[in-house]
């Protein structure tokens, strides 16, 4: 059994969560086991998370020996049963850093193994510039916005009280691993929970604005959140098997 660190805390700094809105057949085409799609006004919701972590470290170690990284995750809204329950999380399909020491622990010491990538990031309180690409360059990410007071009009979400909800629920993850037959889990636990709209003048994705994963009109952008300076822990789970 691999050891784990039972829990690592720190500070998001700044999260980005950049939302799609996809046809649930689509979403389905790409979920092992038995994940499937949760819906939301009947469309299934992908994206990716851009976070800043710092001052990283064991629960109960002091605040200046923790570490700062640049992270990404793809991931879609998940829905599972077990033991006769519904239980609802995230599906992980990809995380990248710009940490060597994630890259090497990741999937070890730590649940969740990470692709080493560039990230190129320029932000001010109110607006940021991110650009991310891995360093096996199967992936690149690029975002522009500034924070808002409102969502999109067009966003499957009537509000930002509506969207909140939705992805606070989501705090359990589980990522794929070099293991086929099973995905490492961690959860996510905030000290608190506030986001805010993020107006998004420039999106792109090489994952979900590739037509040989999803056809042209099953996946669009819906829209971001983002939220700022919370305290977190991250705490391992159970593994998932996949039959």
């Amino acid at each position: 059994m691999t050891m784990r660190l039972p829990t690592i805390q720190g500070v998001i700094k700044r999260r980005i969560l950049v939302n799609f809105r996809a046809e649930p057949a689509a979403i389905q085409r790409i979920l092992p086991g038995s994940f499937r799609p949760k819906l939301q006004n009947g469309l299934a919701i992908a994206g990716i998370c851009l976070i800043r972590l710092e001052h990283m470290r064991p629960l109960y170690a002091p605040e200046f020996v923790g570490l700062a990284s640049e992270n990404a995750a793809h991931r879609i809204a998940v829905l599972w049963d077990e033991n006769g329950k519904r239980r609802e999380g995230v599906y992980i399909n990809r995380r990248d850093t710009d940490s060597f020491i994630n890259a090497a622990v990741g999937g070890t010491l730590f649940p969740g193994e990470h692709h080493k990538a560039h990230f190129e990031i320029e932000e001010t309180a109110s607006e940021i510039d991110f650009a991310m690409k891995s360093d096996d360059e199967e992936v690149s990410v690029e975002v522009k916005g500034k924070v808002a007071d409102a969502l999109p009009e067009t966003s499957v979400f009537s509000s930002l009280a509506e969207a909140s909800k939705f992805f606070e629920a989501g705090s359990l993850g589980f990522s794929v691993t070099h293991d086929v037959h099973s995905l490492d889990g961690v959860t996510l636990q905030t000290k608190e929970w506030k986001v805010a709209p993020l107006e998004i003048s420039l999106v792109r994705s090489s994952f979900y604005d590739n037509e040989s994963i999803f056809a042209k009109g099953e996946i669009e952008f819906d829209h971001a959140l983002i939220m700022r300076d919370i305290k977190h822990e991250w705490h391992s789970a159970p593994s998932f098997a996949l039959k």
